[in-house]
């Protein structure tokens, strides 16, 4: 088993991964302040609280958008399990080929979970179809993988829950709110008008943007997303949408895979 670890903006998904699939995941706060004991101390009680010990950990692979956390998150790890972390970005080999303007500024977040969309879904298919890829979280960002497994480009917007808090903070008479699913989408009150805002309009835009990827490539695509946020949101989607939570993880496993081959 391998340790990956996702550093995001919200939120560090940690989880233990082998080659049948994830083992375990835990979601941690996000937190520049904590030091590398606070962060090694969080752990080793994950490790503790499903039985592992570290010689159970072969290895751990981080993927990281938040970079002055990752050094931190890298001794934690080296203190705890006693091995080196591998950290995607320059050097690591992904096997990805990724066709926009600069290859090198694609977040390691995306190249994981394509590299999971590629291996556990797109290889798998009889005949290989586009893959549009959402990733909800603190920022919602859509990958586009062609048919011949090359990363062509996407989009980066605001994640709902940014929506939400930027309309509040804002705005002098609009409360702040938990994003939950209305009972309808015409709201009667201020926060059942917002929860339906956000909710079905990211729900809503998530169907136009496949419909128009699809008609921009001239074909249907798998559409497929993971996230935190993913799940509140495409319930209330028209389209078919795949949510795989473990795609990050099984993608930095695959990663890890291919430079230990080295």
């Amino acid at each position: 088993m391998i340790i990956a670890i996702d550093i995001g903006n919200t939120n560090i998904v940690f989880g233990g991964v082998n080659a049948d699939g994830c083992v375990f995941t835990e979601r941690i706060s996000t937190d520049v302040k904590k030091t590398e004991l606070e962060y090694a101390v969080i752990f080793r009680y994950i490790l503790e609280l499903y039985g592992l010990k570290k010689q159970d950990v072969e290895g751990a692979i981080i993927s990281c958008v938040v970079p002055q956390l990752c050094p931190i998150i890298e001794k934690a790890m080296k203190k705890v399990t006693g091995v080196d972390c591998l950290v995607v970005g320059p050097g690591v080999k992904t096997g990805l080929n990724i066709l926009i303007d600069d290859p090198g500024s694609l977040g390691a977040d995306m190249v994981a979970a394509a590299i999971g969309a590629i291996k556990h879904y797109q290889e798998k298919f009889i005949e290989p179809v586009p893959i549009v890829l959402f990733d909800m979280g603190t920022a919602t960002t859509v990958s586009v993988i062609d048919e011949k497994s090359r990363f062509i480009g996407g989009m980066i917007l605001p994640g709902p829950k940014v929506a939400i808090e930027s309309l509040s903070s804002s705005t002098s008479q609009l409360p702040h709110i938990s994003l939950e699913t209305p009972g309808r989408v015409i709201g009667r009150n201020t926060i059942e008008c917002m929860r339906s805002g956000v909710i079905y309009g990211y729900a809503s835009m998530t169907d136009g943007i496949i419909d128009r990827v699809e008609e921009e490539l001239g074909r249907k695509t798998f559409a497929l997303a993971t996230g935190g946020l993913s799940s509140v949101i495409l319930h209330n989607c028209r389209r078919d949408i795949t949510v795989d939570h473990d795609l990050i993880m099984r993608g930095l496993y695959s990663i890890y895979k291919k430079n230990r081959k080295q």
